[in-house]
C-alpha cells in the first residue's frame, strides 16, 4: 500500500457512521481529523480515545470535526460508541485502511515502546469494565490484532494538509498534536481593507486687499 502525501486530495470518507447516522458536517472553515484504530476493544485504543472524549469541546472550539475509523464490524463496534462525542466507521474489508495506506504487521506489538501503553489500557480498562461502561475485546478481533494507527488532518475542501503513520500500536498523535495542527492550519482571517487616509484641507490663501 502506497502512503498519501500531504497537498493531495483525500479519499472519500463514508457517509455514515457504525451506528447508520450520518456523519456531521464539517465546521464552516474547519478541519477532519481523521485516525485510523485497530479492532474494538482494543485497549490502547479505548484508553487514547477516552482522552479525545474529554477533551472534544476543545476540537469542536478549534473547528476540528473527529471521525474515527476501525478494522471491525459495525455490529462489533457500536457498543463502544456509546459514550464517545464522535463518531467511529466500521471498516471490516480495510477497504479505506488501503485507500489511506495504513499498515498493519508484528512490529505494532513487539515495538517495546508500546509495552507500557498495553499494560495502562488494560489496567485502566477494568473499571470500565466492570462498570459495564466497556465490554472486552474478542478473542478473535475480526482484522486480527496486528494493525498500525495512522492520523490524516484534512481541510474542508478534502485537501490532506497532515499526516502521521504510526510505527507501533500506540504511536499516534496526543490532542495536544491535533490542536497545535488546526490552529497552524487555520485560514487566515480576511484583512479589513486600509481605510483612505482623509485629504489635507487647503492651505488658505492670503487675505485679498
Amino acid at each position: 500500500m502506497s502512503r498519501l502525501r500531504t497537498g493531495t486530495t483525500a479519499p472519500a470518507l463514508p457517509a455514515a457512521d457504525a451506528a447508520g447516522a450520518p456523519l456531521p458536517p464539517v465546521p464552516p472553515g474547519g478541519l477532519t481529523h481523521l485516525q485510523f484504530r485497530r479492532f474494538a476493544g482494543c485497549p490502547i485504543c479505548n484508553l487514547h480515545l477516552r482522552g479525545f472524549a474529554v477533551r472534544h469541546p476543545e476540537l469542536r472550539a478549534a473547528g476540528v470535526r473527529e471521525v474515527v475509523a476501525f478494522h471491525s464490524p459495525a455490529d462489533e463496534l457500536r457498543p463502544y460508541a456509546a459514550g464517545l462525542p464522535f463518531p467511529l466507521l466500521a471498516d471490516p474489508e480495510r477497504r479505506l485502511y488501503r485507500a489511506y495506506g495504513v499498515e498493519r504487521g508484528a512490529r505494532a506489538l513487539l515495538d517495546p515502546r508500546v509495552w507500557p501503553s498495553i499494560v495502562l489500557g488494560v489496567l485502566s480498562g477494568v473499571p470500565q469494565v466492570l462498570r459495564g461502561r466497556e465490554r472486552l475485546p474478542s478473542a478473535r478481533p475480526a482484522g486480527g490484532r496486528l494493525g498500525l494507527p495512522a492520523d490524516f488532518l484534512i481541510d474542508a475542501d478534502g485537501q490532506l494538509l497532515a499526516a502521521h503513520y504510526g510505527t507501533h500500536a500506540a504511536d499516534h498523535w496526543p490532542v495536544a498534536r491535533v490542536l497545535a495542527l488546526a490552529t497552524e492550519h487555520r485560514p487566515a482571517t480576511e484583512p479589513t481593507p486600509a481605510t483612505a487616509p482623509e485629504p489635507e484641507p487647503a492651505a488658505a490663501g492670503p487675505d485679498p486687499d
